[in-house]
């Protein structure tokens, strides 16, 4: 699977910022899941977004309702709509897509020393 993230950029605190994500090579099958991780320096990545198969959307507590997560199938694309970003949200962002997972499992990429990440792209949160 070859993913391509773009988008990032610098903004100030309570900007937005819609970060894309092309991927390709990968199997849609029944069930799976894609979604976004990020990684601030010197910091574990952690999961952002999810959404799987059915289009069921999973964040964790501190997006606290700021980030909104989409994919357009049709266009090979996942999507990441920010807003009212924090100084805390810098960081590089990274898109991952799993075959036969839910959120659940797919959060597990980020301690995956296996994982193949792609290039990602900066956000930066300053004012």
């Amino acid at each position: 699977v070859l993913v391509v993230e773009s988008g990032g950029g610098s903004v100030q605190p309570g900007g937005s910022l819609r970060l894309s994500c092309i991927v390709s090579g990968f199997i849609y099958t029944d069930v799976y899941s894609m979604g976004w991780f990020r990684r601030a320096p010197g910091k574990d990545p952690e999961g952002v977004a999810c959404i799987d198969s059915e289009g069921v959307t999973n964040y964790p507590a501190f997006v606290e309702g700021r980030f909104t997560i989409s994919k357009d199938n049709a266009k090979n694309t996942l999507y990441l709509q920010m807003d009212s970003l924090k100084p805390e949200d810098t960081a590089m962002y990274y898109c991952a897509a799993e075959a036969l997972v839910r959120c659940g499992l797919f959060w597990t990429i980020a301690h995956n020393p296996d994982h193949v990440w792609g290039q990602g792209t900066l956000v930066t949160v300053s004012s």
